[in-house]
């Protein structure tokens, strides 16, 4: 083969390696796999989305109590986070199987830390973690590498005002696409060896 012919079947070869990545993109980043666990472990963020579906599992039966992660230091008006939060579960039918953790971490591989503390607390080794659709496969990455002593199953928190598979349809689809997968590859090749 000539080289003319080499360099070309390689273009080709790469340029097609690289639209069915990027077509596939949105679908790589979601894990939607959540197995029966011992406790539900909503990570913070998408306040919203995330501790609704948790309540969600937990009446079908996927575990016996919630963990939700809260930002401890995180104010919205007047308000912090925490406050909310507590008057949220308060409210609850299910509040005496709520525990709040407070976190201060902005990383999800600090929240993992944090939320180990919490964890400890709870009987058994299996967590179902809880968390938006495009996050769902590096928080189980991390969770995998960094919390020792449990096994982790993760259920996707809709929002496709966020966030959808098919990101070239929506401007947000492709920035929180695109996001992602920079958060991915610093975890994958900086701060997993750390």
């Amino acid at each position: 083969m000539s080289r003319k012919r080499w360099f070309w079947a390689v273009a080709v070869g790469l340029a097609a390696a690289v639209l069915t990545f990027a077509a596939n993109a949105g679908r790589l980043l979601v894990v939607d796999a959540p197995q029966p666990s011992d406790v539900i472990l909503v990570l913070a963020g998408e306040t919203d989305r995330r501790p609704a579906r948790a309540l969600q599992l937990l009446q079908q039966g996927y575990g016996r109590r919630v963990v939700m992660d809260v930002p401890a230091e995180a104010k919205i008006y007047d308000s912090s986070q925490l406050q909310l939060a507590e008057n949220y579960v308060e409210n609850l039918p299910q509040a005496a199987l709520i525990q709040i953790c407070p976190i201060e971490g902005l990383s999800t591989r600090e929240e993992s830390h944090e939320a180990e503390k919490c964890l400890s607390g709870e009987p058994g080794s299996r967590v179902l973690i809880v968390t938006s659709e495009f996050h769902t496969r590096r928080a189980l990455d991390i969770f995998r590498h960094e919390v020792r002593g449990k096994s982790f199953s993760v259920a996707v928190a809709r929002d496709e005002a966020q966030f959808g598979t098919r990101w070239w349809t929506h401007r947000q689809w492709a920035k929180t696409c695109m996001d992602e997968w920079l958060k991915m590859l610093w975890w994958t090749v900086e701060e997993r060896w750390h």
